[in-house]
């Protein structure tokens, strides 16, 4: 196999060569640099972080929505027949809790 390529060209083609050589070794230098290490690390982790929360929002809007419906009928009107029993037990707990703390006290 004869290389019919002139003095010039492959003069031309080494320099193309080293030029490709050149960046990517620069690629591979910015790779491999500790901040670039720690920057993939922690938009990896940002990323796990961000996509946890956003299961988590859907799951406690899901769970709001459900307990809401429990309260509330189709038309957004309260459930009377389910609200007052939670009511009274809220201000019954308020109420224990009050007189627990005032005994501690005195």
């Amino acid at each position: 196999m004869s290389d019919a390529r002139t003095p010039a060209e492959i003069e031309a083609d080494i320099k193309r060569r080293r030029t490709q050589l050149a960046e990517t070794l620069d690629e591979i230098g910015v790779r491999m640099h500790p901040k670039t290490i720690v920057g993939d690390a922690k938009a990896r982790f940002v990323g796990g972080v961000d996509q946890t929360l956003g299961r988590a929002y859907v799951s406690a809007n899901r769970a709001v929505s459900e307990v809401k419906s429990q309260f509330v009928d189709g038309d957004g009107a309260p459930r009377m027949e389910r609200v007052v029993p939670v009511a009274l037990l809220v201000v019954g707990v308020v109420g224990l809790l009050a007189l627990g703390s005032r005994r501690r006290r005195g």
